[in-house]
């Protein structure tokens, strides 16, 4: 029997609507972009993400049901991102979920973003192999989340249990990405755009530093990496010895090495041999091709999602939310959208 949930997702500036059966298979997966109403003041402008997300978001709800060949009460029950994010993009989220949950009389899934981006790992793509929730949770592993606000390594002990080992102490790894693309003059959202252009470059043509922080930390720190890149390109690229694309190439070099290198470091200590990516920066092409280098090279399970996956989309969150439903939680009508919400205040991972 098919149980359809319709997950919203609005956490930053993707108005987005899925529909997914029995939490796997994607009936649709409609995500309206901000991206040309933002590059023009290179990042996000909170209040007029929320304006854009009041706009479209009964549209998209429109589109994502008739894509997936239902209507409204086919659905059963309605996940929506309750935070971390723009707490103005949120509520526009939450608001029209709940205004959902309570015309149709069905449950209120709030689901944590980045446990959405951790799920993304299990939902089914027919070109693509995907993780069983339940088989394959039982196996330890670890996921790297990478976006713009989130750089986290997470243990993932169990059905239901994280452990957050390592977090940013600045910079997020997808913000880095951002400031350091404008530094180069290269258009918003600066991770596409550097990656584009490091394919031209030579990764080892500069050594950027690469901060590990003290022994045994699993936290990370781009804003020096950062720096580094501004004041190279303030004293050094005007000699002409570089190409743009050398100094991008450099720059992504430097932020995978880091990442796949204190993930490495995670697993080996704690005996994992399963790596999951997730968030946008997991689409990073340099980003993949260590992790899996690294895999291959020491036996470690890699698994990612696709490109469309990765980035902010409303599929991963009705999956996320089912499993919630399933394990019977639901949230009351007075559910709170939440900016700031450390991962580990979430109990609830694909189990049964």
């Amino acid at each position: 029997m098919k149980r359809l949930v319709l997950g919203i997702e609005t956490s930053c500036d993707e108005t987005s609507v899925a529909v997914v059966s029995n939490g796997r298979e994607i009936l649709s997966n409609v995500i309206a972009s901000q991206i040309d109403i933002h590059k023009r003041f290179g990042g996000v402008v909170p209040e007029i993400a929320s304006r854009q997300h009041l706009e479209m978001i009964t549209p998209i709800i429109k589109e994502a049901l008739a894509k997936a060949g239902v209507s409204l009460q086919d659905i059963q029950a309605i996940a929506v991102t309750k935070g971390p994010g723009l707490v103005g993009s949120l509520l526009i989220g939450l608001s029209a979920g709940k205004a959902l949950a309570w015309s149709l009389d069905i449950p209120l899934l709030g689901v944590h973003h980045m446990a959405g981006h951790i799920y993304a790992n299990f939902l089914i793509e027919e070109d693509r192999p995907y993780l069983e929730p339940y088989e394959d949770m039982q196996e330890k592993t670890l996921c790297l989340v990478v976006s713009g606000g989130h750089t986290d390594l997470v243990y993932l002990e169990g059905p239901g249990r994280f452990k957050v080992l390592g977090q940013t102490r600045d910079d997020a790894a997808g913000e880095a990405f951002d400031k350091v693309a404008r530094v180069l003059k290269l258009p918003y959202p600066g991770g596409p755009a550097i990656d584009k252009l490091a394919q031209e470059g030579n990764p080892e043509a500069i050594r950027f530093p690469r901060s590990y922080l003290e022994k045994g930390s699993y936290d990370f720190s781009f804003s020096g990496l950062k720096t580094a890149v501004s004041l190279f390109m303030q004293k050094e690229f005007s000699k002409g010895e570089y190409a743009l694309a050398d100094v991008a190439a450099s720059f992504q070099e430097a932020v995978a090495e880091v990442l796949v290198e204190k993930t490495r470091q995670a697993a080996e200590e704690r005996g994992i041999k399963r790596i999951l990516l997730a968030g946008g920066v997991a689409a990073n092409s340099a980003l993949r091709r260590k992790m899996t280098e690294l895999g291959e090279k020491e036996g470690y399970h890699v698994h990612y999602p696709s490109l469309k996956l990765c980035t902010d989309n409303a599929a991963m969150i009705a999956g996320m939310g089912y499993y919630q439903w399933q394990q019977g939680l639901i949230d009351d009508l007075d559910l709170d959208a939440v900016a700031q919400l450390p991962l580990e205040d979430l109990s609830i991972l694909p189990g049964k």
